[in-house]
């Protein structure tokens, strides 16, 4: 048995020598160190499962050879006596760019840029490079190292953070030994995000245009890997192929962009792991079921200075509650199962992780969870756990040496030791040279208390009965070194001397602030005691899961718990509308004193004494006096949408989805309930002449995203004329993109439709083909421009197309007409009442502005009565808003139709919600108060074009979403929730943590022209 265990263990000493064997030659003589290293009595976190409270750690060569209660130690160990430490495993950092070159744009020139100017057969777009490997653009950064050895870390994974498709990240350990020995895994995972970077080409210009291209790319690779045709070789295709083996980490902003990542793994196949935001909490069951892993940031926000009370009023009511939320994040993916690691990301000092991380296990994380995320969590990630993230066998002997428990407050990190090799902290056992002394300093004596942490020691000096004066001190080893400034004196007194601890004494030498030398001692006379402090026996205010506001921001609402009976009773089966004056909009005109019974989110009854079903619970309004309309349906919205509503970098952007970008927390969609909108088309914008597909959304507030979805509403599109696509009003740089006349927008028109056709033409044929083989055929590829148009032309999506002038009015038609395909709408469309013949003709909807005119030149000729003209023609005429905040009053655009043009009231009423839903296709489901139609309606205090009538309820699917009376009610929860969270920061300030300054963050509002330069700031 002891011939075995000597032969395994000399196996393995070969095994070491061999690894170690390095491929550069030794020049001059060979200094290596192969002892044996123990580190003893000292209690072990082997893993976050198992502890050893009293044992020895073996390493040799970098590597552990034992962790266990009792090691044989051979003959020459260096023995490291730890009673009463901790040896914990390497702490791993799963998201960094450790070691990574600076990443700088490179300087713009005058103009924008339509093509990739990077050289090589690589990607057509520069925000995609798939081709980069970390490992090859690695290099040791010792200060950099030294940060995160500091807090205890001793591997990390790194790449470089630029672009969409950032290729692949290695694994090194934070050693400042060469770059061959510290790389531990060369290709680790391939990253992915939806910021462009440094690329200065204009596409992608908006967050859907960064999703479009990364749908695309995968649709590209998988072509380019199946196709027996390919005419091209492309290094990035080549690389994103590669790379799609690996581990794929998406990093994202924030919550709704890890939905909006996880909806693109979904279409292609790939778990992400998500490198998170800190946000996740305010979404935790959409986040829950992404399936993916998580790389969470411990990215706390100060507290803000909020003591002036008008710079108060800057932080926003989401910002005071995510300051109070954060911390509670790592414990809300705890409690939900949902696998995560932790990173140093995103933080502005390093020095503040284990602070944060402290107050994320107040906030209910567990301190085996906390563990398990800085060690073994990130190493299973990153396919190194064979390597670190344990204290076992034959792995790499990273660790960290601590005073204790590391999530206690008071423990010291002394030791971090990566690969073998010790690299010092904190002193382990540092000198106290606290106490009180008498001092001589040259011909002057004082008494001198030293107080503070032994570590950083504090110091006051006295003369006689004078006061205390403040000094300096610092400590290196057994050197102390004080400077003061006495009372009455001029200049800095600077004393340096050798403390000798068994005499209790600091004997050397100093200068006066004259540079006369003098000689100095002092000797202890006290010991110090420190004040033992009164335990802090105020609980904090601790936030739950359960009072996360759904939206997150102001007039969210927790969601309900069906376990507290007392909010059982506002919960309702139906809803039932006593005695109302209803405006159908159907044939039956305007009914007086009716009831309307709405339940499983559809109208089931209109009539006289209707009464629940039995055993519903209803919640029963009273109507008296009052009115109720359908929902109002704004046609023409750019409200709820992330990250710049145009994708304004090419010509046609029809791949684009605004569905894509949905915003459920904007507040326009609760402040438009209270105007009662119920439904709207969130359009692309008109910076091009083919724009990106429409939303179709109902205002759910406090729905997530996908739930905000018209489900089963046709497919739409934004179009566009005028001076906006032929950059008219861009600056003179925009004038290298075709179009940049009215002509070319016709020609733009008639080539995209020709490509479609063929497009169309070549799909057709494939699926024909492949039905009769038996052998598949492999897919042509898909391109998602020519896709979108190709549904158009298959009447499977519909035009909206943004308009001002006849003759480009009358153009469109006519390249309709020649292609076989129809408009649906003309929205603006201000000269319409010159062409109505024609457009009735085409059998096109118009969706116009009231009463707009003359704020630009191709509307010189616009008129209030457009509305009355073009609904009098017989064409499906509606008002739409285009602006966040008209869309709150569109009953009183609707009675601008009766004051120009005396459209009769109950018309007029149509223009804003069955018009619109005529024009979405939605006529059958909503715009009108028919029993069959789905519950959107709105009760008014008076009749709704009257400017003095306001919303009292708004109902949509049955449930009322805005209530006027717990809109009062909201406002002062909120303005007491505002008053408590300012009180609590100013708390915390005056406890002596850092604020931050209130900064005004002004919401923008989108248009059909808005554009910024970067479409990450709303991030």
């Amino acid at each position: 048995m002891i011939r075995k265990l000597l032969f395994s263990a000399a196996g393995l000493m070969a095994v070491q020598i061999l690894v170690a064997q390095p491929t550069f030659p030794v020049d001059g003589v060979a200094d290596k160190n192969h002892n044996y290293k123990a580190f003893t009595n000292v209690r072990i976190q082997v893993d976050p499962e198992t502890v050893i409270e009293k044992g020895t750690l073996l390493v040799k060569d970098g590597l552990v050879v034992d962790a266990a209660a009792s090691v044989a130690l051979p003959p020459g160990t260096v023995v490291y006596d730890l009673s009463g430490k901790t040896i914990y495993p390497g702490l791993i950092d799963a998201y960094t760019s450790y070691g990574m070159p600076e990443v700088k744009r490179a300087p713009g020139e005058r103009g924008p840029q339509y093509e990739t100017k990077t050289r090589g057969a690589y990607s057509w777009n520069q925000a995609l490079k798939p081709e980069t490997e970390a490992y090859r653009l690695f290099a040791v950064n010792d200060k950099s190292a030294d940060e995160l050895r500091n807090a205890g870390f001793t591997s990390v994974m790194t790449f470089q953070r630029d672009g969409i498709a950032r290729g692949s990240a290695t694994v090194v350990a934070l050693n400042t030994a060469p770059e061959q020995t510290v790389i531990l895994k060369d290709r680790a995972a391939a990253c992915l995000s939806f910021d462009r970077g440094t690329s200065t080409q204009e596409y992608p210009s908006s967050l859907m245009g960064a999703i479009a291209l990364l749908r695309q790319s995968y649709l590209d690779a998988a072509w380019y890997k199946t196709t027996t045709d390919k005419k091209e070789y492309n290094i990035s295709i080549e690389a994103w192929n590669n790379n799609a083996s690996l581990p794929q980490i998406f990093e994202t902003s924030n919550k709704l962009n890890t939905l909006r990542a996880d909806k693109i793994g979904d279409e292609f196949k790939v778990q992400y792991i998500f490198k998170g935001s800190g946000t996740e909490y305010q979404r935790i069951d959409e986040i829950k079921a992404t399936n993916g892993k998580f790389i969470l940031p411990l990215n706390f926000p100060m507290a803000y200075d909020v003591e002036d009370p008008f710079e108060a009023n800057l932080v926003s009511y989401a910002d005071l509650k995510h300051w109070e939320f954060a911390p509670l994040n790592p414990a809300a993916l705890e409690q939900n199962g949902i696998t995560f690691a932790l990173t140093t990301s995103d933080l502005r000092d390093k020095k503040e992780f284990w602070k944060n991380l402290r107050k994320a296990v107040q906030y209910g994380l567990t301190e085996k969870t906390a563990l398990k995320a800085l060690t073994v969590v990130p190493a299973q990630m990153l396919g190194i756990s064979d390597k670190a993230g344990a204290l076992k066998k034959g792995m790499i002997a990273s660790f960290i040496i601590t005073s204790g428990n590391l999530f206690n407050d008071k423990t010291v990190i002394f030791e971090t030791w990566v690969q073998g090799k010790q690299y010092v902290v904190n002193e382990m056992s540092p000198l106290d040279v606290r106490g009180t002394y008498d001092m001589k300093a040259g011909d002057k004596a004082y008494t001198l208390k030293i107080a503070g942490e032994a570590e950083k020691p504090k110091g006051n000096l006295m003369k006689g009965d004078s006061a205390k004066e403040a000094v300096s001190i610092s400590r290196i080893g057994n050197s102390v070194t004080l400077s003061f400034t006495p009372k009455g004196d001029d200049g800095v007194i600077r004393l340096n001397g050798n403390f000798d601890p068994a005499a209790k004494k600091i004997t050397g030498r100093g200068q006066l602030a004259d540079g006369t030398w003098i000689d100095w001692n002092a000797s202890q006379t006290a010991v110090f005691i420190a004040e033992v402090a009164k335990p802090d026996t105020a609980r904090p205010e601790i936030p739950s899961l359960k009072d996360v506001p759904y939206p997150f921001n102001a007039y969210g609402k927790p969601k309900e718990d069906p376990n507290l009976i007392e909010k059982l009773k506002n919960r309702y089966d139906a809803v039932l509308i006593k005695d109302v004056t209803v405006w159908t909009n159907e044939a039956d005109g305007v009914l007086a004193d009716k009831d309307v019974y709405i339940t499983e989110g559809r109208i089931v009854s209109i009539g006289d004494n209707i009464t629940p079903t039995k055993g519903v619970f209803a919640k029963v309004i009273d109507g008296k006096g009052k009115h109720l309309t359908a929902g109002i349906i704004d046609e023409h919205s750019h409200i709820a949408v992330n990250g710049d509503v145009n994708e304004g970098s090419q010509v046609s952007s029809a791949e684009v989805r605004i569905g894509d970008v949905v915003n459920c927390d904007d507040i326009n969609i609760y402040r438009q309930l209270a105007g009662g909108v119920t439904a709207a088309q969130l359009l692309h914008g008109s910076s091009n002449p083919i724009g990106g597909q429409s939303a179709l959304i109902k205002l759910r507030w406090g729905k997530a995203p996908e739930e905000m979805k018209i489900a089963g509403a046709d497919g739409f599109i934004k179009f566009a004329l005028g001076e906006n696509v032929k950059q008219s009003n861009w600056g003179d740089d925009y004038n290298i993109r075709f179009p940049q006349s009215r002509m070319g927008v016709e020609q733009v028109y008639y080539d995209q439709f020709t490509r479609a056709r063929e497009y169309d033409e070549l799909m057709k044929n494939w699926k024909t083909l492949n039905a009769k083989v038996k052998q598949p055929i492999p897919m042509p590829r898909r391109d998602l421009d020519l896709e979108a148009l190709a549904e158009i032309l298959n009447n499977k999506r519909f035009i909206t197309c943004h308009s001002y002038v006849q003759s480009e009015v009358n153009m469109l038609m006519h390249v309709a007409d020649s292609m076989n395909f129809r408009v649906n709408t003309f929205t603006h469309i201000l000269e319409g009442y010159k062409v109505a013949d024609k457009m009735k003709a085409h059998g096109v909807a118009a969706s116009s502005f009231s009463d707009w005119w003359a704020y630009k030149m191709e509307v010189m000729d616009a008129t209030p009565y457009n509305g009355a003209l073009l609904h009098n023609a017989g064409i499906v005429t509606g008002f739409n808003s285009d602006d966040a905040e008209m869309a709150r009053r569109l009953n009183q655009e609707a009675a601008k139709a009766v004051k120009y043009g005396n459209v009769p009231e109950p018309e007029a009423m149509k223009f804003v919600t069955l018009n619109p839903a005529i024009m979405l296709h939605l006529d059958k489901r909503m715009g009108s108060i028919k029993v069959g139609k789905e519950g959107d309606v709105v009760l008014w205090n008076d009749n709704p074009l009257s400017v003095y009538a306001k919303v009292e309820k708004t109902l949509v699917d049955g449930i009322v979403y805005y209530d006027a009376e717990d809109d009062a009610k909201m406002r002062e929860e909120i303005r007491k929730e505002r008053a408590r969270l300012i009180q609590k920061m100013i708390a915390e300030k005056n406890g002596g943590a850092p604020t931050q300054r209130p900064r005004a963050k002004q919401p923008r509002e989108q248009h059909c022209d808005t554009m910024s330069d970067d479409y990450m700031m709303e991030d």
